[in-house]
């Protein structure tokens, strides 16, 4: 009798062993199997996808997310069956996407940057001469200002050459036509913002609205793209060409890729960030393909960790203004923290902005 009892609590006892393992391995499991989630980036979200810093905060969430960089407006003539979002950098090209894949709304908008125009200092002095910019920069320094939009358009379709302009003599590196190189509008979303807030300002103040509109402005928009001869496709070859010393003196980025630059301890010599007065913000927008898609787009703006790395590549997150302006406390000769000075203006409808890029571009 005691042996068959001995019998049977061995047995139990192998079987509670045998499921506790099972057990803790099902908590092992849970505690690091991740879901992989595939989006389409802009390529100025691709060094902040790929920090191992970002990498461990999504996979302690429970993602892997996998990217793949594309022009904002050109994420519309891609096939992204299988795909689970799309991250491009503004709110029009997302609309443009979410119609076409009939997403639901509200879309998830976790951070964003405004469009500065970068320059040296030399090229920053001589626009502030002749009155197509103001200097500022706290710390004694002069190393961010404000671009008077409606001055320089003045400028531009003038068709003003630096030799033109008062005190360019000192600096042989300035010569030939004035103008800010920006990325392909029909292509790319910060090319495309440009042509919104020109527009914008060389209508008198009026969001264009349709053939008219485009109409009206489209001599002096092919003029500001014409002049450029070959664009970039993404500002981050843009902005990479400008840190190297290489290209125009003026060249537009989004203000998160200066920030970025600055939070790493590095930084241009004789960098001066120019804020255009009137702009349009770049509104950051997931538009999720699948509910994968749509909470990762969700965690990226409630997230305190996500959000803290969101800033130290230079976003502003949405609704959380002191942690960017804590962050970056230590840049203000370069950055404008609260946008002093600088106007938004809503973007044209997508056709619109659409058929003023092509015009602009022919």
């Amino acid at each position: 009798m005691r042996r068959i009892i001995a019998i049977v609590l061995a047995v139990f006892l192998i079987g509670g062993v045998a499921a506790a393992v099972v057990a803790g391995r099902e908590d092992q499991d849970s505690s690091t199997a991740t879901k992989t989630v595939q989006g389409v980036i802009g390529s100025e979200k691709a060094e902040f996808f790929a920090d191992p810093d970002v990498v461990e905060a999504l996979a302690a969430e429970g993602y892997t997310v996998e990217t793949e960089t594309s022009g904002s407006w050109a994420m519309e003539g891609l096939d992204l069956k299988g795909y689970d979002f799309a991250f491009p950098s503004s709110q029009a090209p997302a609309g443009e996407l979410a119609s076409k894949y009939h997403v639901r709304q509200p879309l998830p908008r976790p951070f964003y940057s405004p469009l500065v125009v970068v320059a040296h200092r030399s090229a920053a002095e001589v626009l502030a001469a002749n009155g197509l910019a103001t200097l500022e920069g706290k710390g004694g320094g002069k190393g961010n200002g404000t671009l008077g939009m409606k001055a320089y358009l003045k400028a531009a379709e003038a068709d003003r050459t630096w030799q033109q302009l008062k005190g360019s003599e000192k600096h042989g590196e300035l010569s030939g036509t004035l103008f800010i190189s920006t990325t392909d509008p029909t292509s790319s979303n910060s090319g495309a913002l440009y042509l919104a807030a020109a527009s914008y300002v060389a209508d008198g103040g009026r969001v264009a609205d349709g053939a008219a509109a485009v109409d009206r402005t489209a001599p002096l928009m092919r003029k500001l793209i014409s002049v450029q001869g070959s664009q970039q496709t993404s500002t981050d070859a843009a902005f990479r060409d400008f840190v190297s010393g290489v290209g125009n003196p003026l060249v537009l980025v989004y203000e998160s890729q200066v920030a970025a630059l600055l939070a790493g301890g590095r930084g241009v010599d004789d960098l001066v960030v120019l804020y255009p007065d009137t702009t349009a913000n770049s509104d950051h927008t997931v538009v999720p393909l699948t509910a994968e898609g749509r909470a990762l787009g969700e965690l990226l703006g409630t997230d305190k960790e996500l959000r803290r790395l969101a800033v130290r590549h230079g976003f502003r997150p949405q609704g959380a203004a002191a942690e960017f302006t804590a962050a970056t406390d230590a840049h203000t000769t370069y950055l404008n923290q609260t946008l002093t000075g600088v106007r938004q203006v809503p973007v044209p409808a997508s056709e619109v902005l659409h058929e003023m890029a092509r015009r602009a571009r022919d």
